[in-house]
Formats: structure tokens, C-alpha cells, sequence
């Protein structure tokens, strides 16, 4: 049972982390050791956290969709094969632990961050592709897995592949991000939720906090573009390294 003064508390940590996934995602990062903190059981704050982030990234993408930032339908198999990796994830993490991936993650996000950082691939711009679309499906669909195993990063990792290996510019890749974000949030609260790992009454609190920040966040992005888009991303990938590596290291 929780203390009524953490409903509040943590649906204004959900509008932060909603504000943060709609423009570099890592929002999770903060909100599961905040429902840990709050006593919630790891597999519960698991799911919930994807439950209330789900409906932040709906409001992302349903902003970017209205800006003709992407089209759903030309994606759907891909759209496709991110849900079937996020629910087969959600299913071998509840299986077995995912420590072993706590000091894998780490050096790719710093991958990702010196990415961002360095290459001059990163603005507005749409650039020669380096992969087709049918290529970048099993990738979209591994990370979809990586968001239903373990999740932190997820949005940097699918954000940098396809400005990097698609050749998108930066605010078209973050829109993209945020449909391929939502696809694997679906996928994986259904799982969670089937194994009656959501906490309904905090989800829906949280929920609220996290359209309000998605909503900002994507406008911001869109407004801001590449100028806002690759110092969050910078800055949240290496956050999350540090953040990762210290829980590795600290047991």
C-alpha cells in the first residue's frame, strides 16, 4: 500500500521523464529507481513504469504524426517486428535477470553519445542512407527486444541507427523514435499487464504527468529541432552510462 503523498510526487517525476523520452528517451532511467525507492517490487515498477510511459509517448507521437513527420503505414512491418521483440523480452526478463547486461549497455550508450557528439550526420538534414528499409527491421526489431529485456537508452539507440544507418535527419529520426518507443511500450504492457505486473491507480496518476511532459517535450523538439535534439541526447547517454555503470559496480 502506498503513502497517498507518493501518487502526487511521482506523477511530477512522470511529466519530467516524460518531457525527456519525447525528445531523447531515457526517461526510465529515473522513474524505476523512483517507484524502487517508493517500495514498489522490481517486476511491479517495471511494468508500471511501462504502462504510464506508454500513454507520454502516444502524446509524443501523436504530435509528430500531425506534423507529417512520419507515416505509420510505411513502416507498419517494422512497427511489426519491434512489438514481436518487446513481448518476447518482457518474457525471457521474466524469466531470468538481466545483470548481465549492466556493464554491456554502458559502452554502447558512450558509443552512442560520442556518436551524436562527433559525427556531422547529426542535424536536420536527410543524408545518403547507408542501409535500406528492409535491412533495418531485424535491427528495429533487436531493439525492441533490448526495450522489453532491460530498456535504458532504447530511444538513443533507435535515434542515432536511423540518422546513422537510415539517413534521416535528426528530428524526422527522433518522430520515428517515438513511434517505434510506443510500439514496444504496447507490446510490453500487455505482457505486464497479463502477469499482473501494473499497479492500475499509480499508472493512471503517472499517466497524466507523462502526456503533459511528452506534449512539451515533442513541441519543444519540433520547435528547437537538432539544436535541442543532439545535446539531450548527448548529455542523457552518457547520464545513463554513469548511471548504469555505478549500479554495476555498486552491486
Amino acid at each position: 500500500m502506498l503513502e497517498p503523498w507518493l501518487y502526487p510526487v511521482l506523477t511530477a517525476v512522470a511529466f519530467c521523464t516524460g518531457f525527456i523520452d519525447a525528445i531523447a528517451g531515457g526517461g526510465g532511467l529515473i522513474m524505476v529507481p523512483a517507484l524502487l525507492f517508493a517500495g514498489i517490487p522490481p517486476l511491479h515498477a517495471l511494468g508500471t513504469n511501462k504502462a504510464q510511459s506508454m500513454c507520454g509517448t502516444a502524446v509524443a507521437c501523436a504530435n509528430y504524426a500531425r506534423s507529417g513527420l512520419f507515416s505509420w503505414r510505411e513502416h507498419r512491418w517494422t512497427v511489426a517486428l519491434v512489438f514481436v521483440g518487446a513481448a518476447a523480452g518482457v518474457l525471457v526478463v521474466q524469466a531470468i535477470g538481466s545483470q548481465s547486461m549492466g556493464l554491456v549497455i554502458p559502452i554502447l550508450l558512450m558509443a552512442v553519445a560520442l556518436y551524436v557528439l562527433l559525427s556531422p550526420r547529426m542535424t536536420d538534414e536527410d543524408a545518403q542512407e547507408r542501409i535500406g528499409d528492409t535491412a533495418y527491421k531485424p535491427l528495429a526489431g533487436a531493439i525492441g527486444f533490448y526495450d522489453g529485456f532491460f530498456g535504458p537508452g532504447t530511444g538513443s539507440f533507435f535515434t542515432s541507427s536511423l540518422v546513422g544507418l537510415r539517413g534521416m535527419g535528426l528530428t524526422r529520426a527522433t518522430a520515428l523514435t517515438k513511434l517505434f518507443n510506443l510500439t514496444s511500450n504496447v507490446a510490453s504492457v500487455i505482457v505486464f499487464a497479463i502477469g499482473g505486473k501494473i499497479l492500475c491507480l499509480l499508472s493512471l496518476c503517472m499517466a497524466l504527468g507523462a502526456m503533459a511532459g511528452g506534449w512539451a517535450g515533442s513541441h519543444s523538439a519540433m520547435r528547437f529541432g537538432a539544436r535541442l535534439i543532439r545535446p539531450l541526447l548527448v548529455i542523457l547517454s552518457l547520464g545513463l552510462t554513469a548511471r548504469l555503470l555505478w549500479g554495476y559496480f555498486s552491486g
